[in-house]
């Protein structure tokens, strides 16, 4: 058994909704497996309040999530990433600071629930919908054999994880 705990960097361009609730899934699925972060190209410098919802629903602890640069994980003072993963395609698509120790990368396209225009019930239902396919992909990632995957084959399962379709979990959150 392994005890190594890999640090996962979650990026989207606000870092307001989609990498906020992959950040608190990890931390809560992981089990202390892992120890996720997220950040934003361009952070809308808020937490969306559906995203919060969200969180709190896995009993996750909100009071340190906010909206922050990626700037800030690729300073030399910042954790080493051992993945990254972009969770909208706008950030995939934009040139990315160095990560110091080459993580893996992946890029998990979600559509984004914090455009969704609509009643607050109809934005609820949206930011459900994305967190379940997040929750989806976070568990397949949390339940990969990392302690026996060469690199190369940890990089294909984490991106394979992204190429399959976001289904909706049947999950209990």
């Amino acid at each position: 058994m392994n005890d190594k705990t890999y640090n996962i960097l979650v990026l989207c361009t606000g870092n307001s909704a989609r990498s906020i609730m992959a950040e608190a899934l990890f931390n809560t699925l992981g089990k202390g497996r892992f120890h996720a972060f997220s950040a934003g190209s361009h952070p809308s410098g808020a937490v969306n309040p559906f995203a919060i919802e969200r969180c709190e629903s896995l009993d996750y602890d909100t009071a340190g999530l906010r909206s922050k640069s990626w700037d800030e994980f690729g300073a030399p003072d910042a954790p080493q990433m051992d993945f990254v993963i972009t969770v909208c395609d706008q950030a995939a698509g934009e040139v990315c600071p160095i990560w110091p120790g080459k993580p893996i990368t992946a890029h998990w396209g979600f559509e984004d629930p914090a455009a969704f225009v609509g009643s607050d019930e109809e934005k609820r239902a949206v930011f459900t919908k994305v967190y379940r396919q997040i929750l989806t992909r976070v568990s397949q990632f949390v339940n990969l054999p990392l302690h026996v995957l060469d690199r190369n084959a940890a990089q294909n399962e984490v991106r394979a994880i992204g190429e399959r379709p976001a289904e909706e979990s049947n999950g209990q959150h």
